[in-house]
């Protein structure tokens, strides 16, 4: 039986941060968690354990870990890469592990430096040492829908590759669309043939925007039973190995098209534009999320008005 509850899983912090030129303070990333903790997300990936040399913009993942007030009803995660980012991780006493690899062969080595295969055991390492340190683990599989060097990825590498990690002891599989070139046609296709060997209670999206059918493809999905989202306030994100690629869903727009369909998210929509505010006024540029333009461009008309009023 489908549940009407949804789970909205924020990616801002680590997948809307990595990408960005300007360096955000830790007391800003902080001061940022801090706030969405506020909105009622219960799941805020916070960062990534990925050495900083590749990922210069999250350098400072211990500190925001630590810094960061805990709550009880909001699970932290973070992305971990191998066993010394795992180490890492656990030092910090970070909630969940998030390990990730990606369905197309030269995406991976562009974007791990190694090859699939090589990826495997290194993962199965990094699942087996945080499950044995009782912490949960997802896991992304990214350019499930399309690689941005290879084009169309086999349908059938996907769900070996998924079989795999949920066989290695992971709790939930994020499918990526990393390059936003999906449309529903290819979500139903995907998420169908998924669903043969995992429970769709485990399985996720991640939806990118590139094209503009993010939320038409997270529309399908959740036809399809998923019940499990990833976001970024504002619609933050994309990949430095996925030339092209735009930001993450906005989860504020996700929380409206779900709660419309009467799905229930537990997070309050105002208080996540908030955020979305302040993060972009922290970037000092417009981030393409619907409702946060949505919301900033009422304020400019009202000040305008009452500006003119004035006088």
């Amino acid at each position: 039986m489908l549940t009407d509850n949804v789970k909205i899983r924020e990616v801002g912090p680590r997948d809307g941060l990595q990408n960005e030129k300007v360096w955000i303070d830790t007391s800003d990333k902080v001061e940022w968690i801090n706030q969405l903790s506020e909105t009622g997300l219960s799941y805020i990936e916070l960062t990534s354990f990925v050495h900083p040399k590749w990922i210069p913009a999250l350098a400072d993942a211990s500190e925001v870990v630590k810094a960061v007030k805990k709550k009880s009803s909001v699970t932290f995660g973070a992305l971990v890469p191998n066993e010394r980012g795992l180490e890492r991780a656990l030092e910090a006493n970070i909630d969940e592990v998030a390990v990730f690899l990606s369905a197309s062969e030269t995406h991976n080595l562009k974007n791990i430096n190694k090859s699939i295969k090589d990826t495997i055991p290194v993962l199965r390492d990094v699942i087996r040492g945080a499950k044995s340190n009782g912490k949960s683990v997802r896991a992304y599989v990214s350019t499930v829908f399309g690689c941005p060097y290879e084009g169309a990825v086999d349908i059938y590498q996907v769900k070996k590759l998924a079989v795999s990690l949920m066989e290695q002891g992971v709790d939930e599989l994020s499918l990526g669309d990393t390059i936003g070139v999906a449309t529903p046609k290819e979500i139903i296709n995907v998420i169908t043939e998924i669903k043969k060997e995992i429970k769709v209670s485990q399985i996720a999206l991640h939806a990118h925007d590139t094209r503009g059918t993010a939320l038409a493809n997270v529309y399908a999905a959740y036809l399809l039973g998923v019940r499990a989202f990833d976001g970024a306030v504002g619609g933050l994100g994309g990949c430095p190995y996925a030339p092209g690629a735009s930001g993450n869903v906005a989860t504020e727009d996700l929380v409206y098209l779900l709660e419309g369909l009467g799905g229930k998210t537990g997070i309050e929509l105002q208080s996540l534009i908030e955020s979305g505010k302040w993060i972009q006024s922290k970037l000092g540029r417009d981030l393409p999320s619907h409702h946060l333009q949505l919301a900033l461009a009422t304020e400019n008309k009202e000040g305008f008005k009452n500006e003119n009023t004035a006088y």
